[in-house]
């Protein structure tokens, strides 16, 4: 595992001052996993301007585990029962949540001096954050959205960690580090342990990816780890419970590709809680992945990544350095299926469930993953 976390220097500045007399902030962040990880440094820039006050992040159920339980720059997670996004398909928002409404009238009973929006352009996000009565809100606005005492533009193609670190800097916090870090702590290697073979080291690998653009078409994974498993290396193919007849495949037609490397291939996808994969990322010498949560998290862990992005995605998401992550990328911008745009993120995505990223090839991932492996 190889710790890669830019930092920023003493001198770095802001053009917003602190807010004075902040005994507590707000911060709310939503999303999938590296939405979340991607808010880590903004968190970071927080906690090093406000040393004082507390730090209550506000998340989804989901997200809240990735954060509980280690050390981060938030003092305290509270969990927001229904995430202020766009309304269900009942038209119901978390205004209409009587959790939610507890959650908000909590916080407003403690008193929140500084309440900060880390979730989106703010067309929902934006009222939640006015909802908590803090006399001080900064976040990003729409030309729709709520304004907040001071905000900025929310553009579609900036990368994710630069935004919200230009949302602490509204708050008179500069940045203190620019990549996202997240401690590894003793019950992720515990949680890891069972799945552990003896040998070189461990290669993870993870197939899946919430948008079915995104994601690198099977037996090219199953190529790779076919590949890695002949060099040595034990395999383990990592996913949820959903992603699990995917990553069982994989691993399946990787041991038929490699039948004398078949002991070093297994899944353990749907079959480990979300600290045994924090585990596995952490004790990993190599993640091979789509641009997906896993992939970010073991990033943030200080493991590198060998990752197949699509290129849109690779501006908002995808990893500044490339001493410890190599990052393959398709520039496809039109469906393959029906040719619509996919650039563009105001206009409504087709229905084609197809990957956008299939015209990478397997022999320059894997070229990526070996150089890795050998310190290249």
């Amino acid at each position: 595992m190889t710790a890669e976390a830019s930092t920023v220097g003493a001198t770095a500045q802001t053009d917003e001052a602190p807010f004075e007399d902040v005994r507590r902030i707000a911060v709310l962040r939503g999303g999938g996993i590296g939405d979340l990880v991607a808010a880590l440094p903004a968190l970071e820039a927080l906690r090093a301007a406000y040393r004082d006050a507390e730090i209550v992040l506000l998340t989804t159920p989901k997200l809240a585990p990735v954060l509980e339980g280690r050390p981060t720059p938030a003092d305290r997670i509270v969990r927001v029962p229904f995430f202020p996004d766009a309304p269900d398909a009942q038209g119901r928002t978390w205004r209409d949540d009587p959790a939610t409404q507890e959650v908000v009238a909590g916080l407003r009973s403690e008193g929140v001096g500084l309440a900060v929006q880390l979730h989106g352009g703010g067309a929902n996000s934006n009222p939640f954050v006015a909802a908590l009565g803090a006399p001080h809100t900064v976040g990003c606005a729409t030309r729709e959205a709520l304004r907040l005492e001071r905000d900025m533009p929310h553009v579609y193609y900036q990368r994710e960690v630069s935004r919200w670190l230009e949302v602490a800097s509204l708050a008179g916090a500069p940045a203190v580090v620019t990549d996202p870090r997240l401690a590894v702590i003793p019950a992720d290697g515990a949680a890891a342990a069972e799945w552990l073979r003896p040998g070189p080291g461990l290669v993870v690998v993870h197939p899946g990816a919430t948008d079915p653009r995104r994601r690198w078409p099977a037996d090219r994974f199953a190529a790779v780890a076919a590949e890695l498993a002949a060099d040595g290396w034990q395999v383990l193919v990592v996913g949820d419970d959903g992603e699990r007849g995917l990553a069982d495949g994989i691993a399946h037609d990787a041991a038929g590709l490699a039948p004398s490397a078949a002991g070093r291939i297994a899944s353990a996808a749907g079959r480990t809680s979300l600290q045994g994969l924090l585990g596995l990322l952490a004790t990993a010498r190599l993640v091979v992945a789509n641009d997906s949560g896993p992939r970010h998290l073991a990033q943030a862990l200080g493991t590198p990544t060998a990752s197949v992005y699509w290129g849109p995605n690779l501006i908002n998401a995808g990893p500044t350095g490339r001493r410890h992550h190599r990052v393959q990328v398709s520039w496809r911008q039109l469906c393959p299926v029906c040719g619509a745009d996919g650039t563009d993120p105001f206009l409504q995505p087709c229905e084609h469930e197809v990957p956008w990223v299939d015209g990478v090839a397997t022999e320059r991932v894997l070229a990526d993953a070996r150089d890795l492996l050998a310190g290249r």
